[in-house]
């Protein structure tokens, strides 16, 4: 489902003329603004360094408010306050590497521009001896950000090890990926699950300290910029935008410049 959502997405995208790629003039927060939520706290796709909003999303957005001939005023703020700070019409849109899946499609439209896979990282050595997304992780406990599609999955995870009357898991969830990570190092957590190209960040910068076990899972979960629900004109100025960032090579550069492999791409 979430490939046939992406696919209808890419093709609407790469459908539009250049010449579409027009912000709407009504139904902003600010007008000739897209004003966005992100919670940064998910390298590479979104981080702060030296204070300061970075990472792929936040190049991306820019190069699509620049086609758009519109400033970006991003607002900060913890993952799980995104959805209602979008529907309350606090936020234009949502840019912080959202994954697309049925629940979410239910509460905001999206506009497909990546898809990536999830893995499972223990500590260094794998003291807890766990395998991957398997049974193994029955009995452990589990570290996850509070409302990312990663606590569906460990959640997911723990229903089906009670459904084989084998130990549960215990999911702990934290307001930031870099608190789960940080319970995982300090052996307060057996396993975190992230994104592999997170996962990769992470696992070069802190070296001889984590590891990643098993095989990647949900490897083509689409990621995309939510909108609220029936919002066409911002949808529409979105996906002719994305054509022609896509069209001029800045995505494709974008993807080299963060280290992401060219099979995340939907183009």
């Amino acid at each position: 489902m979430l490939r046939s959502i992406a696919a209808a997405g890419l093709g609407l995208c790469l459908a539009l003329p250049a010449s579409a790629a027009e912000l709407p003039k009504a139904g902003l927060v600010e007008a000739g603004t897209l004003t966005y939520g992100v919670a940064a706290t998910f390298a590479p796709f979104e981080f702060q360094r030296d204070g300061k909003l970075t990472g792929f999303d936040i190049d991306f957005i820019d190069a699509i408010a620049r086609k758009l001939s519109a400033k970006t005023a991003p607002m900060n703020m913890e993952f799980k306050g995104l959805i209602p700070a979008l529907q309350g019409g606090r936020l234009d849109i949502i840019n912080s590497a959202m994954y697309m899946n049925p629940q979410r499609a239910e509460q905001v439209d999206f506009v497909p521009y990546m898809k990536i896979g999830n893995v499972v990282v223990v500590q260094a050595g794998n003291p807890a001896k766990i395998t991957g997304r398997d049974e193994s992780l029955c009995g452990k406990t589990v570290a996850v950000t509070l409302g990312g599609i990663q606590e569906s999955q460990a959640r997911a995870d723990d229903k089906a090890c009670r459904d084989k009357k084998l130990s549960p898991v215990q999911v702990k969830t934290y307001p930031t990926a870099q608190d789960s990570w940080l319970t995982l190092r300090q052996g307060r957590a057996d396993a975190i699950f992230d994104s592999t190209p997170g996962a990769a960040k992470v696992l070069e910068e802190v070296p001889n300290t984590f590891q990643v076990v098993g095989s990647e899972f949900e490897a083509n979960t689409s990621i995309g910029i939510a909108t609220r629900k029936g919002d066409a004109a911002l949808q529409a100025a979105l996906k002719a935008a994305i054509a022609e960032v896509v069209a001029d090579g800045t995505y494709a550069t974008l993807l080299t410049k963060w280290k992401l492999p060219a099979s995340v791409t939907l183009f």
